[in-house]
C-alpha cells in the first residue's frame, strides 16, 4: 500500500515526525501537497473533503478507507503495521507516551514566538514572545531534556530499551534539530548536560535509512514553522 500524507507543502512543521517514519521505514507515500500541480489549496480541499473521520487539521495520513490525523496517533499507527515500535502492547504504549511528551514540548518551542494568538504576526507579539521564550530557555528545555536524558540512561540505545530505533528516536532527533536551530546560543549552553540525548541525535543524523532521504533534497529546511530563529528569543 502506498499512503497519503497531507501537510503544508512548504514547511517541514509537524508533519516532518511523519515524514521521518517513512523514510526510515521504507514505507511507500505520497505527499500529496507537494505533487506537481498541487498546492495548499490543494490540501485544504481534501481535509473538507465528506468522510468518515475528517481530520481537524495536519498532518494527516489517509490509509485505505482509513484518515489518521495527529502526529502522535498517525505514528502509532505506523509503528504497530510497519514495525517502528516494540512488539508488545505496553512497549507501544510507552513509545506513544514519549512521543507524547515530544508533543508538549513542540507545542511550547512553537508558543515562544506565538504566545497570545497563532494568527497575530509575531511582532504584535514581541513583548510577550520575549518573556515567553526566557522561561522555556531557563527552565522548559532543561525540564524536557533532563526526562529524555534520564530515559535515555536506563537503556542501551535507544529510547525504547531495544537494539533497534523506533519512530519516537526520529521524532527526539528532530525536536533536538529543531532546538539547535531555533535556539542556538542556548543549546551551545546546555547541550553537554545531555550527552546520551546528544549521542542519540548523532545516532539518528547516521542512520543508513535516512541518508537517502537527507541527501534527496526533500527535507525541507527550517523557517517560518514552529521552530524559527529570532536572535531576540535566544540567550545562553
Amino acid at each position: 500500500m502506498t499512503y497519503d500524507l497531507w501537510y503544508w507543502e512548504s514547511i517541514p512543521g509537524r508533519g516532518e515526525f511523519v515524514r521521518l517514519a517513512l523514510e526510515a521505514g521504507g514505507i511507500p507515500y505520497r505527499e500529496r501537497a507537494r505533487e506537481p500541480g498541487a498546492s495548499d489549496d490543494a490540501l485544504i480541499a481534501d481535509m473538507r473533503a465528506e468522510r468518515a473521520h475528517p481530520p481537524f487539521a495536519p498532518p494527516y495520513l489517509v490509509a485505505d478507507e482509513m484518515t489518521l490525523g495527529q502526529t502522535a496517533n498517525i505514528l502509532l499507527f505506523l509503528g504497530e503495521k510497519h514495525g517502528l515500535a516494540p512488539d508488545s502492547l505496553e512497549g507501544r504504549l510507552w513509545v506513544n507516551q514519549l512521543q507524547l511528551t515530544i508533543a508538549d514540548m513542540v507545542t511550547e518551542a512553537h508558543d515562544t514566538h506565538h504566545p497570545v494568538s497563532s494568527s497575530d504576526y509575531y511582532e504584535d507579539q514581541k513583548g510577550e514572545a520575549a518573556r515567553r521564550a526566557r522561561s522555556f530557555r531557563e527552565e522548559r528545555i532543561p525540564k524536557f531534556l533532563s526526562y529524555f536524558e534520564r530515559v535515555l540512561a536506563g537503556t542501551s540505545a535507544w529510547l525504547a530499551d531495544g537494539e533497534r530505533w523506533t519512530y519516537v528516536d526520529l521524532s527526539l532527533f528532530h525536536l533536538v534539530d529543531g532546538l539547535l536551530y531555533a535556539f542556538p546560543k542556548r543549546m551551545g549552553t546546555v547541550a553537554s548536560h545531555y550527552p546520551n540525548v546528544m549521542a542519540l541525535h548523532a545516532r539518528v543524523a547516521a542512520l543508513p535509512e535516512l541518508q537517502p532521504y537527507f541527501s534527496s533534497g526533500r527535507r525541507l529546511p527550517f523557517g517560518e514553522c514552529i521552530f524559527r530563529q529570532y536572535r531576540e528569543l535566544d540567550a545562553p
